[in-house]
């Protein structure tokens, strides 16, 4: 296996940048996911270090030798599409082992591979069915083993669940993440799916506008995002996020919202602001719990306020309520019954509670 770096890697298409002077070291056997809205940049840097893209500035290692000149076949490396790119008129067997033969491999070594990715993917009862004869998650299954059979430095993977149905995406997940656990390779995954993310990575790089935002471990980007977009695009549902500016009452400091509703500054933020500061701050839905079914934070807010919408998902309630003009979602884990117009007393955690700046985005 091989580790994989990038130095200051841009793509251009005439005066549109997808990529900017990005850099990235993947070690050996990393589970990297590169994750982001639509348009971030994020299939653009795959594509580029599988060679499928010309790069206009900086160099990709794969190992220790520079690959921008090399063409794809010669990267030693396998990519798993979206769409499969199973060739329809040849059984599972031969769509398994058409790569090494394209690479004149031998035969028997040919044959040993392929009974090799059939064992380790359960494709036993299916080597002699076509493209056609088979379920999504089946065929997903036969890219990754015609993936598995070049033996490559790095895999990498273009949201290949992205064509699925919810149960099979997430059984498809803990698939690709045993068959990591199993190979140990180098995997390099791309989704636009937080939660795809959140379970599968090592390591998680949140992309926007073809910049990097932040780079850590699933749980470093849910507890310490690092900037207001990171914030609201890792966690399910997304962070409430409410805009306001610090003002001094009595004494005290107070995030006042745009309706004129205060909220008393975290006491451990109280330090890093100023009177006036035009900031954001987020909560999830966790940390804003209806006092009646939930037990009140040892340091919180209250607010009182009517139920739009209550969502039972059988171990938890998503309730929707306001808070001034703005719609936010508390969690409830109490199997209790919350109807539409009920009037319920909220109690936001201040001690969960995040601050960014209102100009930059950044973490405060």
């Amino acid at each position: 296996m091989a580790e994989v770096k990038l130095k200051n890697i841009t793509k251009k298409y005439g005066d549109v940048t997808a990529v900017q002077n990005m850099s990235l070291d993947i070690a050996h056997n990393e589970f990297l996911v590169l994750v982001g809205p639509s348009g971030c940049g994020k299939s653009t840097t795959l594509r580029m270090i599988a060679g499928l893209e010309e790069i206009s500035g900086g160099e990709i290692f794969i190992g220790d030798q520079v690959v921008n000149e090399k063409d794809p076949k010669d990267r030693n490396i396998s990519m798993v599409f979206q769409n499969y790119a199973l060739y329809p008129h040849m059984t599972v067997e031969e769509n398994l082992g058409f790569s090494l033969k394209i690479a004149k491999e031998d035969k028997k070594e040919i044959e040993t591979r392929v009974k090799e990715a059939v064992k380790i993917l359960g494709l036993e009862e299916l080597r002699k069915r076509k493209p056609s004869q088979l379920s999504g998650g089946q065929r997903q299954r036969v890219a990754m083993g015609r993936a598995i059979v070049r033996r490559p430095d790095a895999f990498l993977f273009d949201e290949p669940l992205s064509n699925l149905d919810a149960k099979l995406r997430t059984q498809m997940r803990t698939e690709i993440k045993k068959l990591h656990q199993k190979l140990k390779t180098t995997v390099i995954y791309v989704t636009h799916d937080q939660v795809e993310a959140m379970t599968l990575a090592d390591r998680i790089v949140i992309m926007k506008d073809g910049v990097i935002e932040q780079i850590g471990t699933p749980l470093e980007l849910f507890e310490k995002p690092a900037t207001k977009f990171v914030a609201t695009f890792i966690g399910s549902p997304s962070m409430n996020m409410i805009e306001a500016k610090i003002t001094n009452i009595s004494g005290e400091l107070y995030m006042e919202t745009n309706d004129g509703i205060s909220v008393l500054v975290p006491k451990h933020k109280i330090n890093s602001l100023t009177e006036g500061q035009r900031i954001s701050f987020g909560f999830r839905a966790e940390d804003i719990v209806p006092i009646k079914f939930g037990q009140k934070p040892k340091s919180s807010w209250s607010l009182q306020s009517k139920v739009n919408l209550a969502e039972p998902l059988g171990t938890e309630t998503l309730i929707f309520t306001n808070l001034g003009n703005t719609e936010v979602v508390s969690r409830m884990f109490t199997p209790e019954l919350v109807n539409s117009n009920d009037d319920l007393e909220f109690a936001l955690n201040l001690d969960r509670t995040y601050l960014f700046d209102g100009d930059t985005g950044l973490a405060i």
